[in-house]
């Protein structure tokens, strides 16, 4: 142990034990109260050094899910700030009300320093496991404060310095945290009064854009002391619906209305603020907001407080459709067309399109998953044609294709001789191309890791630097990124960044395989009507051929399926696809062509099917239900499937086992098929 670490903990004990330290006449307030409560009702020795509490990845995924949405309103925020300060060595955390840091931002030069320290995506700062500390204090007091070096309880940190400042939500509980955090600093405290005042101001804004977020479709009104600055710089926001009623407001907002009571009844208002009327605090009804609005002069806004009589000026924001008004405006689609076009009825599918949909004006990066061919780059084409950004490029990537020497060039572009062979005009590079625009990384997980250091440093900065230049170019871009790798594993196997993947990882869709997507049908009859004609009419699949088509497993996933009905429209000649015109693998049997997808029903029977009898899989009343039920649709399996409440694939198989093939004329039952495998 250091002699500044154990100098530190004699202090602790004697301020822990009331006695005066040596350090007690400069030491905040604030700092000696949390180090008392460290010890008293925490339980902490002031004696041990503590590693920091690093969650593992399920774990911090659960706490970002919860966090989703506030998340996505408090990035441009976060990263604003850290803007503010690039260069002086700071890291920007984002925690949630328990502590769990869910954001970061800060230099990867210095990760294994910054993990050291706690300073880290999924940090635990809880002031009950990491003592005194600014993420943990501001939550102990929801006050913005700095703690810095010797400030904290735990002899490891007293190297740090940290400023926080809390974010409350529209009903004044605490929401997150945001704190900013060095490895270093100067010695005096004052050195990080001016990051006190950069949180305080950010922690703000985050408040109002979600205050606005949140109830955009109510009355938003916005109040300053100064008329010149209530329609840039706001600092009290207040929400209210149409009969008056305050919905939410940011904390400077809250506390200038817990004055005005308090001044009004002369004692402490411990009631909640929402549901109150706005008339009760400011000289103000619903009906003076329209005369508010920014149409007018900022100097004829002013309103009064109601107790104290203090003037005010203010902006009012109406909803987009005033109460009382008998034609509602159209509500926007939930999903947006290009991203609809990717589906038909299957409920995996709409879960990822309904997601995407709330995520695609985002400043965010999103990582898609799935298995090679499921349409990745169909679903990111479809992000950036629903956005904001679809009137710029959509630059696709293959991280796997392009040759490792080449990689960095053709990402980032060069400047004219950078290197030998380099082009005499140079290169602009696909970064550069994608500016304003979508950035798409397919195979993100084949990057060499030399090159995912740059890329990272990219996506933190937004700006990139060509080969053979010394200055930086900013660069506006969303980055999708795209992978049929389990990129966790990776990064455990030390094959790709761990930061890289937090920050590729904004938000993560997966899509399904195609044997599990129950549109199938659907999806065949999509692809062929982009197929031509034969004959002057489209192609038509017969439902024999259909039934083929959907019990395929599909191991290479859209990718083979448009394979299979290029080459059937190829061969054939009067436009009804038949058997004859399908590749040799899908005429096999049914019981040979079950290969490299594994099969539930080989693995130990088939779950019983809703509305049938529980019965052994291989008993003739088991297959005469299945029979009836297919018998009672017409041997239509999508319509069973909806019937029973199943995956189609799940009829297939259990079609399968039975040896049930559907035809033309109905069913053949199958020879080959053993009753009780």
């Amino acid at each position: 142990m250091r002699r500044e670490q154990a100098a530190h903990i004699d202090e602790l004990v004697r301020v822990a034990n009331g006695e005066a330290g040596r350090h007690a006449t400069r030491r905040d307030a604030i700092i000696q109260q949390s180090w008392r409560r460290c010890v008293s009702e925490h339980k902490l020795d002031p004696e041990v050094l503590r590693d920091p509490c690093i969650l593992t990845q399920s774990r911090l995924r659960e706490h970002q899910d919860a966090m989703e949405e506030f998340t996505h309103t408090a990035r441009f925020g976060v990263e604003t700030l850290y803007r503010q300060v690039a260069g002086l060595g700071y890291v920007l955390l984002l925690t949630d009300a328990k502590g769990v840091t869910v954001d970061f931002i800060g230099d990867p030069t210095f990760d294994n320093n910054l993990m050291r320290a706690g300073l880290y995506l999924g940090a635990d700062w809880h002031e009950q496991h990491a003592g005194t500390c600014a993420v943990g204090t501001c939550i102990a007091t929801g006050e913005a404060l700095i703690v810095h070096q010797t400030d904290h309880f735990d002899a490891t940190h007293i190297p740090l310095t940290c400023t926080a400042s809390p974010v409350f939500d529209p009903a004044g509980n605490l929401a997150a945290v945001l704190d900013i955090s060095a490895l270093r600093s100067p010695e005096p405290k004052e050195s990080q009064f001016l990051a006190l005042q950069f949180v305080r101001s950010i922690a703000n804004k985050i408040e109002t854009a979600n205050l606005v977020n949140r109830f955009r479709r109510e009355w938003i009104i916005k109040l300053a002391a100064s008329p010149e600055f209530v329609d840039v710089e706001p600092s009290y926001v207040v929400a209210v619906d149409g009969s008056e009623r305050i919905l939410g407001f940011n904390n400077k907002a809250r506390g200038l209305m817990l004055g005005e009571s308090e001044r009004r009844t002369g004692r402490p208002d411990r009631r909640p603020l929402v549901g109150r009327r706005l008339s009760e605090f400011f000289d103000l009804s619903v009906d003076d907001l329209p005369r508010l609005s920014h149409s007018r002069p900022a100097s004829q806004r002013m309103v009064r407080l109601a107790a104290s009589g203090t003037p005010l000026f203010a902006q009012s924001l109406a909803p987009p459709s005033r109460p009382g008004t008998p034609v509602a405006e159209p509500a926007a689609p939930a999903v947006p067309e290009p991203l609809q076009a990717l589906f038909g009825e299957d409920p995996a599918m709409r879960q990822v399109a309904t997601r995407a949909a709330k995520l695609v004006n985002t400043q965010m990066s999103l990582l898609i998953c799935g298995e090679t061919g499921s349409g990745k780059e169909h679903l990111a084409k479809a992000i950036h044609a629903a956005s904001a950004r679809s009137r710029k490029a959509f630059v696709p990537v293959n991280c796997a294709a392009l040759p490792e020497t080449l990689i960095e060039g053709e990402l980032f572009g060069y400047e004219p001789g950078a290197f030998t062979g380099a082009t005499a005009r140079g290169k602009k590079g696909l970064v550069i191309e994608a500016d304003g625009g979508t950035l798409f990384l397919d195979e993100i997980g084949d990057m060499p890791l030399a090159l995912q250091t740059r890329l990272l440093r990219v996506l933190a900065e937004r700006e990139v630097t060509p080969l053979g230049r010394s200055r930086s170019v900013p660069v506006n871009i969303r980055v999708i990124a795209a992978t049929h790798r389990d990129l966790v594993a990776e990064v455990k196997a030390g094959r790709f960044r761990e930061d890289l993947y937090f920050r590729l990882s904004g938000a993560v869709l997966t899509l399904p395989p195609l044997r599990q997507r129950r549109d199938l049908d659907w999806l065949i009859e999509r692809l062929l009507a982009g197929r031509g004609q034969r004959g002057g009419a489209a192609f038509s699949v017969p439902q024999d051929i259909m039934t083929i088509l959907t019990q395929h497993d599909w191991p290479g996933n859209i990718r083979e399926l448009i394979n299979v009905l290029d080459y059937a429209c190829a061969v054939d000649e009067d436009g009804v696809i038949g058997l004859d015109d399908l590749p040799d693998r899908l005429r096999e049997t049914p019981e040979s062509s079950l290969h490299l997808a594994p099969q539930p029903w080989r693995m130990g029977g088939l779950p019983a099917i809703a509305g049938v009898p529980s019965r052994s899989v291989g008993s003739a009343n088991g297959r005469e239900d299945l029979v009836a039920s297919l018998e009672a649709r017409g041997w239509n399996v999508s319509a069973v499937a909806r019937d029973l409440g199943l995956d189609r694939t799940t009829v297939h198989r259990r079609m399968r086992r039975f040896g049930l093939i559907a035809t033309r004329r109905g069913r053949r039952f199958g020879e080959s098929f053993p009753s009780g495998d």
